[in-house]
This record gives structure tokens, C-alpha cells and sequence, in this order.
């Protein structure tokens, strides 16, 4: 057998079988891929080889946006500002159907276009939202299952951590990736929205909350104003080209923790344990970003792009069928991993295949990203999932059944996504972030 074959066969087995095995995916990737390159390079080349990967993955100013972001998230979290955000969506969905739940879903919309973190989304507005919704009589494990299902938007609408990856793996614009995510992640928000409201048609006894006072909601959004500035601030300044995806990580750090300093609600106590969190995160990123340095090497050296490139257009050179069968790989893939390895890994095979086809890397960027979110409230490794139901003291499994009607019509409205472009393209477009 060649060794170009059979350091192919290594790398996608071994992939493959250590993710079904539950080992860590660092390790999945990491693992194959370093036996694949002493395959192709022998003991001596593969260390060498290995270890300039790892480093050039690693060395980019980009990527230290992602460390600032998971930060700003924290302190967000802590400091008092998702309870501003909840009680402004409380006034804007608090005559709709199902009112409680409703604030749920714009609530996690509007924390995510703050903070870029779903998983964090999902622990700030499930704690403040749970016990009212289950005082009010909602059924706990739905109550969670809206919480779980609207948190990803925070991946979707800018600023988000995925895109950041998703660009550097592709070598596309972070500014017209994060223009781009506006539209799915406002449909992502519809779909919930719609969905909460099919469900209160059938539970008239939840009905829509007391209208607040114009006094009220001059109040509340008063005091929402330095929050959602942060959306200003961050995004205007990266379109504006005031400053780089990176230096707005920092900006969003220094405004939020100035902030909950100012408001005194963020206690200087606090800290240390929110840079810890933080630090942990961005290492667990971090060295899958470096293992997937080496994986791609291996893929490029041994064409495992082409190879499955061949497979994929001797099947058909049909675009849409094509796209049909990368949507549910990645779906499939999704339900068992992470975000950032799943983009890391699928990004390198299939965008040069997309790419030939005409599919924008832009627009495809959105596709990738939508179908993670997906993942994050799928079991069995959705973290979102796991966390809403440990913040609304549920188990898992009533809950999943009633995430599963949502989690179906969004997977309509990922395919919406897929072919229709203009969901993605028109905004970044219509700003001159990419050609029409």
C-alpha cells in the first residue's frame, strides 16, 4: 500500500474510532495525526514536522480575540449585565404569547450579540428566568428546553468566537463573517419564537405578561443602554476599521469590566475565578487550534480533500445534492462533537469542494456554524443542553423531548440557510465586506 494511502486510512480511522470511543478529541486528532506523518516522514521528520505545526497554528495575533472574548463573557455573566438585557427582553416580548418564554428567547439572542457565548447565554437567563417560569406554571423541562434551544444565537449574531476560528481555518474576513451571521442568528431567534408560540396556543393558561408603563420601559432601557453599547463599540469599531477583531476583544473586556465596576456589580472578589475560567477554556482551545495544525498538514500532504472531493462529485455533480450530504454529515458530526473541532477538522475537507461548486466561503461559513449550533442542543455531547437543565434543576430527558420539535424546525431553517444566500450574503454584501 502507498503511504500517502495508507497515512490517509490512519488518519481518518483513527479519527473516526477515537471519537466513537469517547477520547478526548485533542487527543482523536492529535494521535492519528501524528502517526500518519511517521508514516509519511519517518520518526526523525514526523517530531520535527509535528512540532512546526503546532507552533505555526498557534502563532497568529488573531487568535488571541478568542482568550479576550471568553473573558468579557465572564465578566458579563458575573457583572449584572445579562440581568439588563433579561428585563429589557421582558418589556419587548412581554405581551406575546407564552411571555415568560418569549423573554427566554430574545433575552439569550440579546446576551449572545453581547457576549458571543451560547453556553454562557444558557447559564445567565436560565438563572433568572427559571424560577419565575416555574412559578408561573410552565412546565419545567420546556421552560429549559426553550432556554437550550434559543442559546446558540449567541454563536450566530456577532461578535462570536466560532466565526473567529471558522475564519482563520479559511483565510476569510472576520468582519464580513460576523455581518454575515446577522441573518441566520435572527432567523435562529424566529424559528424559537414561533415555535414558543405554536406551543401557547395549546396552553392558553400561559398567557402574555402586564404591559409595562412607558415610565417603566423608558427605565428599563435606560439602564439597558451601556449594555447594548458593547454591540456598538465592538462591531462598529471592527466595520468602522477603528480597530481588528482582536483589539475589540480587549476593548470588550476593559468596557464590560469597567462597567460592572461602575454599576458595583461585579465584585473585585470575583475575579480571580473568572480569569481562571477563562484561562481554562482558552487552553482547551488553544491546543485543539495547535493539534489541528498538524491534522490539516497530514490532509493536505496526503490529499484527503481531493480523495473526498472524488468520492463526493463520482456520487453526483449535482450543488444541491452535494450540499444535502455535507449538511447531514455535519449534522451527524455535530451531535457528537464540539464546535471549534468540528470546524477545525470539516472546514479544510469541504470548502475547497464547496468552493469549486460556486457556494461562497462566507456563505458557507454560516452554513457550518448553524449546523454547530444544532449540535450544541443535540445529545449526547450538547453542552447547552446539559447546562440549561442543570440551571432549571431538571433532568435530561423530558427535556430533550421537548426540545425536539424546536430542534426540527431549525433544522428546516438550516437548509434555508444552505440555498439561500442571500440570508447570509446580503448584509456583509450590501457594506462592501465581500463582492456582490
Amino acid at each position: 500500500m502507498e503511504p500517502v494511502t495508507l497515512a490517509a486510512l490512519i488518519l481518518l480511522g483513527g479519527l473516526v474510532i477515537g471519537i466513537a470511543l469517547g477520547v478526548p478529541v485533542a487527543v482523536a486528532m492529535g494521535v492519528p495525526s501524528a502517526l500518519a506523518i511517521v508514516v509519511l516522514l519517518g520518526w526523525d521528520g514526523a517530531a520535527l514536522t509535528s512540532a512546526q505545526r503546532l507552533f505555526a497554528a498557534s502563532n497568529s495575533f488573531a487568535l488571541l480575540a478568542i482568550p479576550f472574548f471568553i473573558l468579557a463573557g465572564g465578566l458579563m455573566n458575573t457583572g449584572g449585565i445579562a440581568q439588563r438585557l433579561i428585563d429589557l427582553a421582558q418589556v419587548l416580548a412581554g405581551r406575546l404569547p407564552a411571555s415568560l418564554a418569549q423573554t427566554t428567547v430574545v433575552a439569550n439572542a440579546m446576551f449572545g450579540a453581547v457576549s458571543g457565548a451560547s453556553v454562557a447565554s444558557a447559564a445567565a437567563v436560565g438563572s433568572v428566568l427559571s424560577p419565575p417560569m416555574r412559578k408561573a406554571g410552565y412546565d419545567p423541562a420546556f421552560a429549559a428546553a426553550v432556554n437550550a434551544a434559543a442559546s446558540p444565537a449567541g454563536m450566530l449574531i456577532p461578535p462570536s468566537n466560532t466565526f473567529i476560528i471558522y475564519s482563520l481555518v479559511s483565510s476569510t474576513s472576520v468582519a464580513a463573517l460576523f455581518m454575515a451571521g446577522v441573518g441566520p442568528g435572527l432567523l435562529w431567534a424566529l424559528v424559537c419564537i414561533v415555535m414558543v408560540a405554536i406551543y401557547a396556543r395549546k396552553h392558553p393558561e400561559l398567557g402574555g405578561g402586564r404591559r409595562p408603563t412607558a415610565r417603566e420601559a423608558g427605565m428599563v432601557f435606560l439602564r439597558a443602554v451601556p449594555s447594548l453599547l458593547m454591540i456598538v463599540i465592538v462591531i462598529g469599531g471592527i466595520l468602522a476599521g477603528f480597530f481588528t477583531a482582536t483589539e475589540s476583544a480587549v476593548i470588550a473586556v476593559l468596557y464590560s469590566l469597567a462597567l460592572g465596576l461602575i454599576q458595583k456589580t461585579l465584585p473585585l472578589r470575583a475575579l480571580p475565578s473568572i480569569t481562571l475560567e477563562a484561562a481554562k477554556t482558552t487552553a482547551i482551545v488553544m491546543l485543539l487550534i495547535g493539534v489541528s495544525g498538524i491534522l490539516a498538514w497530514v490532509m493536505s500532504f496526503a490529499k484527503v480533500p481531493a480523495l473526498v472531493g472524488d468520492a463526493l462529485l463520482g456520487l453526483t455533480d449535482n450543488t444541491v445534492v452535494i450540499l444535502v450530504i455535507i449538511m447531514i454529515i455535519m449534522l451527524l458530526a455535530g451531535t457528537v462533537m464540539d464546535p471549534t473541532p468540528a470546524i477545525l477538522i470539516f472546514t479544510p475537507i469541504f470548502l475547497p469542494i464547496v468552493t469549486e461548486l460556486g457556494v461562497d466561503p462566507i456563505h458557507f461559513g454560516t452554513m457550518m456554524v448553524f449546523n454547530m449550533c444544532l449540535g450544541n442542543i443535540s445529545p449526547p455531547v450538547g453542552n447547552n443542553l446539559f447546562v440549561a437543565a442543570r440551571v432549571a434543576k431538571v433532568s435530561i430527558e423530558p427535556m430533550i423531548t421537548r426540545i425536539m420539535p424546536i430542534f426540527w424546525a431549525l433544522t428546516v431553517a438550516l437548509f434555508l440557510v444552505a440555498f439561500i444566500p442571500q440570508l447570509s450574503m446580503w448584509l456583509p454584501t450590501v457594506m462592501g465586506l465581500t463582492k456582490p
